[in-house]
């Protein structure tokens, strides 16, 4: 490898010699003893063997790290299963088809710990029609419902639909979420929405996974069916 008076070896030059020449170290295995580098923790020269023995070690500390993360998020996905399982479970022993969107609102609040729960439910039997659940909702509301392919999560920016928890002043982030026949993600019209508020700002993030609200989504739905029927 030679350089030439104008254009001098550089750090790269001696980089791809030695990325293209496997054989060079075996020539000049001493040289491998030699090397000294300065360690990341600290201003004193270690070793080649000792750097990449630094290097190995924090590679393994970080997979670590991801393995923790790993675990302790499905950990946390299965605590929320078990809670959406005992949630659906409270449905299905629901008798009076009234006592549905109270006993939705209820068992979130209890499963979830959501501090306030929401829920209105528009297009019921006439029979239904003058239960509170069924009243107060306008129909602006109710094309925003259906203009939802999933939950909103949020800050509170004013929705009507705040206005259907007991205390607006501490619902200051929000999921919205719209009941629709079928998935939870199809453009066809809401017949409801539940309203998740909670004091904590961060409680309800934009850009937040909605996977388990969705799911809660189409339960609540085919349960508040029953409301629907002739």
């Amino acid at each position: 490898m030679k350089a030439d008076g104008m254009n001098p070896i550089t750090e790269d030059d001696i980089a791809n010699y030695l990325a293209n020449s496997p054989d060079f170290f075996a020539r000049h295995a001493q040289l491998l003893a030699s090397v000294q580098l300065t360690s990341p923790h600290g201003n004193r020269a270690v070793s080649l063997q000792e750097r990449q023995a630094e290097m190995l070690r924090e590679k393994i500390k970080a997979l670590e790290h991801r393995v923790m993360d790993m675990v302790r998020h499905g950990n946390e996905n299965m605590i929320i299963a078990d809670r959406l399982h005992r949630w659906a479970r409270a449905l299905f022993q629901v008798q009076s088809a009234r006592a549905l969107p109270a006993t939705i609102a209820t068992e979130i609040r209890s499963q979830f710990m959501v501090p306030q729960v929401a829920i209105k439910v528009w297009d019921v039997a006439s029979r239904y029609a003058e239960e509170a659940f069924a009243q107060g909702v306008s129909e602006d509301a109710k094309s925003f419902a259906s203009s939802l392919t999933q939950p909103y999560c949020g800050v509170n920016s004013g929705f009507e639909a705040v206005n259907w928890v007991d205390d607006t002043a501490m619902a200051m982030s929000l999921a919205l979420i719209p009941l629709r026949d079928g998935a939870a993600n199809s453009t066809g019209p809401a017949f409801g929405m539940l309203v998740l508020a909670s004091p904590d700002h961060q409680r309800f993030q934009s850009g937040m996974g909605t996977d388990f609200l969705e799911r809660i989504a189409e339960l609540a739905s085919a349960a508040l069916s029953r409301l629907r029927a002739a």
